[in-house]
C-alpha cells in the first residue's frame, strides 16, 4: 500500500517554475490522506500567494504525480488558504541555503 513518504517524494518532483523548488520544500503540502486502501490519494496544499497564476498548472502536476505511484486510481489535490503560507514553513534544507535559522538552532 502507497504511504505517506511515497506520496511526498513524488510530491517533491514538482518544482515551481518561478521559485525553482519542490511544493514539498517550500512548505506548500499540508495534508496528505491515504484513503480506500490507498487507491485514493487526497492532498491539501497551497500556494505561496492567492493570485499565483501557476495554481492550476502546479495543481494538475501534484496530482499527475500522485496518480503516477503503482495502486493510485486518483488523486484529489485540495488547494486551501488557512494557514496562510508564509517563510518560515519552508523546510529546513531551504532554511539553511537562505540562512534562516532552522528547528535545531543551526
Amino acid at each position: 500500500m502507497v504511504k505517506k513518504e511515497d506520496v511526498m517524494a513524488k510530491l517533491k518532483e514538482v518544482i515551481d517554475p518561478e521559485i525553482g523548488f519542490s511544493i514539498v520544500d517550500l512548505g506548500l503540502i499540508y495534508n496528505v490522506d491515504i484513503q480506500n486502501q490507498g487507491k485514493k490519494i487526497v492532498v491539501d496544499m497551497t500556494l505561496t500567494v492567492k493570485g499565483c497564476p501557476l495554481q492550476y498548472a502546479l495543481t494538475n502536476m501534484a496530482k499527475q504525480k500522485v496518480e503516477e505511484l503503482e495502486g493510485v486510481e486518483e488523486a484529489v489535490i485540495n488547494l486551501v488558504w488557512d494557514p496562510p503560507w508564509n517563510p518560515s514553513m519552508i523546510s529546513d534544507e531551504l532554511k539553511k541555503r537562505f540562512g534562516y535559522a532552522t528547528e535545531d538552532g543551526k
